[in-house]
């Protein structure tokens, strides 16, 4: 297995790592992409289609206070980057992840991908053979560091220039202690979000499939909800 580079640990700066968003023009993965962004951190907005990269990162690029996205295929992206953050439709997770295992050694890879199905009744979750996307992930990425993270951020709010903070807990789960505290420390630079570290990643299962609950409310309720931790 290759060695993977340390990562900074819980409360460590971040601030400088060049995040790549794999799928990162629909709208969960710009919404990402653009936070972060306006966090300060270079980002690198990955697509099927390098053009569409570049259109959806010149996009972001035009508001204020942004300095540096950029938008490339997502395997130039996979390999620019510090840590990258897995946001394509789950239909083509495994495939487009199992073309990139050589391009990520080494690399955390952050999986916010939800298994979900919709019919008359409203959202439901997949099965999974591995039991999660994230666990796909890790099975398809033996040498890099799979942590699971950031499944239940609207998109809609990530986008809202008028929205200034998201009033949001981020579960991270994963094997790899340095790993999930540089996801949540990454999750902080998220004006009003805050990383909670939620287990190890067989627990991701239901954490993803949680999902379809919140979509259920926010129906309901015409609502962009999500998590809070109390007693923390």
């Amino acid at each position: 297995m290759t060695e993977l580079q340390a990562p900074p640990g819980r409360g460590a700066d971040v601030a400088n790592l060049t995040v790549g968003v794999l799928g990162g023009t629909g709208d969960q993965g710009r919404g990402l992409a653009r936070r972060l962004a306006a966090a300060g951190n270079p980002v690198i907005i990955g697509s099927r289609v390098a053009a569409r990269a570049a259109a959806a990162a010149a996009r972001i690029a035009a508001e204020p206070g942004i300095r540096d996205i950029r938008g490339m295929a997502n395997e130039d992206a996979a390999r620019a980057a510090d840590v990258v953050i897995v946001a394509v439709p789950w239909e083509g997770h495994r495939d487009l992840l199992t073309a990139l295992a050589g391009t990520l050694a080494g690399k955390v890879v952050i999986d916010c991908v939800n298994p979900l199905g919709f019919d008359s009744r409203g959202a439901y979750p997949l099965p999974v053979a591995e039991g999660s996307a994230a666990e796909q992930a890790a099975a398809v990425l033996p040498e890099s560091s799979v942590v699971g993270a950031f499944h239940h951020v609207s998109a809609a709010l990530l986008l809202d220039p008028e929205v200034p903070a998201i009033d949001l807990d981020v579960l991270v789960l994963g094997d790899d202690r340095a790993a999930t505290d540089l996801a949540q420390a990454l999750a902080a630079r998220i004006a009003g979000v805050r990383g909670v570290y939620a287990g190890r990643l067989r627990n991701c299962h239901q954490v993803e499939a949680l999902t379809a609950n919140l979509v259920s409310v926010n129906r309901r309720y015409k609502a962009h909800a999500g998590l809070r931790i109390t007693d923390l």
